[in-house]
């Protein structure tokens, strides 16, 4: 029974106050919770990642929230750093209950096949074991090159964004419209990327190298899983799809050309920016993207998934419309979670209107003092301050830095006060660690562009 460990938060989001913060119902169970549990992700490389919670005794009368809480914990793990095979050191039970739930539930089973299956070409195992396996991991520098002629891209779900940067100093860049997620025929990807790169490549006297990034999982250039392209049959991704940077590449000589998933893009650009490390970069766009730079100022094999990372509890929270599962960050940071408010905050626009220009409306609204879009922001931002507390639990960050379209005008500063102001009532220790950061106008439209550009290394 998981209703004693649902806590209503102090601050309620003024347009959802059913809200139940995962960081809020975790700590509850945990102070109850006295048997260790010992988890590992192992990912397709042999990387392993150790972590630990702590259950409910067997005789607990609420025992039966054993088997929630780990799946939920396990959930997070599984997004956010990846891994296909599941090793579970604890209670006879546990790991026979998760397996179950990757095998028999829709929302496991897409787990499994989008995770384990796309990702890392198996579908996902939990294991039981008495000793887990050794942890193992590596890092890898990214990016920060600016010597000679680079592009830089940016692709999103409503726009592809590129900047032309030559010895380090941008030359130009360009915003282009463009409506991705269900074209059927993937030249309408391939033609639309090749577009800005040109555009790009017109503003420079030779092309050296090119940096991407994109909403997905990229290994090795190759696209594993990438909302940008749901609307492709699965022949046509294996075909067309799944090499199309790497065919890029070619088209443009065999240049250095390097994509990456734009959370990572995200919090470098954060850290080139601010000159710091320990950064959490998250952007609020078509849907929630996040990276992590780590103290020395690489990256890791981790995920980074947050918009399927679940942060509410409650039992009917909002539900993702791709995996199908309830209070996934995507509901509440992006232009989704923006399109969900719009009816609670008393505006009204025509349903079908495209998710981007229902935030359009709601920006107009906020520039001409709308209190009614006012609170659309408000509750973003404090559903973002119990956010950062989850994830604080799992990533080391002494930075965050919040940019996407969502976060343009006056609703980005009201986003972070609100977040800030439930870390001050909420977390006080961790308000005095983790410092909020907002790029200007410029950087927030094109700084991954940027960023992206100093990707690859050019050698020779």
């Amino acid at each position: 029974m998981i209703d004693p460990y649902l806590v209503e938060p102090k601050i309620l989001p003024v347009l959802d106050p059913g809200l139940r913060p995962a960081v809020l119902a975790r700590r509850a169970f945990e102070k109850e919770a006295t048997v260790p549990v010992g988890i590992a992700l192992e990912q397709a490389d042999g990387s392993v990642f150790r972590f630990t919670m702590r259950v409910l005794p067997a005789g607990h009368p609420n025992a039966d929230a054993n088997g929630f809480f780990l799946e939920r914990y396990v959930k997070f793990l599984l997004w956010g750093f990846g891994g296909w095979r599941v090793w579970i050191q604890g209670p006879a039970g546990l790991a026979e209950g998760l397996a179950a739930h990757y095998r028999d539930t829709a929302v496991g089973r897409f787990d499994s096949e989008i995770i384990g299956e796309r990702i890392y070409d198996h579908p996902i195992t939990v294991v039981a074991t008495a000793e887990l396996p050794a942890p193992k991991s590596t890092t890898a520098p990214l990016g920060r090159h600016l010597d000679g002629c680079r592009i830089g891209f940016d692709l999103g779900g409503s726009d592809r964004k590129v900047a032309a940067v030559l010895d380090g100093e941008v030359v130009f860049s360009e915003e282009i419209v463009w409506d991705p997620y269900f074209q059927k025929d993937p030249s309408y990807h391939h033609d639309g990327i090749m577009d800005t790169l040109r555009r790009a490549a017109a503003h420079l006297p030779r092309v050296d190298a090119i940096g991407g990034s994109a909403a997905g999982v990229y290994v090795n250039n190759r696209v594993k899983v990438a909302s940008l392209f749901r609307g492709v049959s699965k022949e046509d991704f294996e075909k067309r799809v799944k090499n199309l940077f790497l065919d890029l590449r070619a088209e443009w000589g065999g240049i250095p050309f390097e994509v990456v998933n734009d959370g990572e893009v995200t919090a470098l650009a954060a850290s080139m920016s601010l000159k710091v490390n320990s950064v959490l970069g998250v952007s609020l766009g078509t849907s929630t993207a996040a990276g992590l730079v780590t103290a020395d100022g690489s990256i890791t094999t981790w995920l980074n998934e947050l918009a399927f990372a679940p942060v509410d509890y409650r039992k009917d929270g909002p539900r993702d419309e791709w995996s199908g599962d309830l209070g996934c960050g995507v509901q509440f940071f992006s232009q989704q979670a923006v399109g969900r408010l719009i009816p609670a905050a008393g505006i009204e626009v025509d349903p079908a209107l495209p998710l981007p220009e229902k935030l359009k409306h709601v920006q107009k609204l906020m520039a001409a003092g709308d209190g009614r879009a006012r609170k659309i922001y408000e509750t973003i931002g404090t559903s973002l301050g119990y956010a950062v507390a989850h994830w604080a639990d799992f990533y080391a960050m002494e930075h965050l830095l919040i940019l996407g379209r969502v976060t343009s005008g006056e609703g980005g500063d009201v986003i972070l006060t609100e977040a800030r102001r439930v870390l001050d009532l909420e977390f006080p220790e961790l308000s005095a660690q983790v410092k909020f950061h907002m790029p200007d106008e410029k950087e927030k439209r094109h700084g991954q562009a940027i960023a992206a550009a100093s990707l690859p290394r050019i050698t020779g």
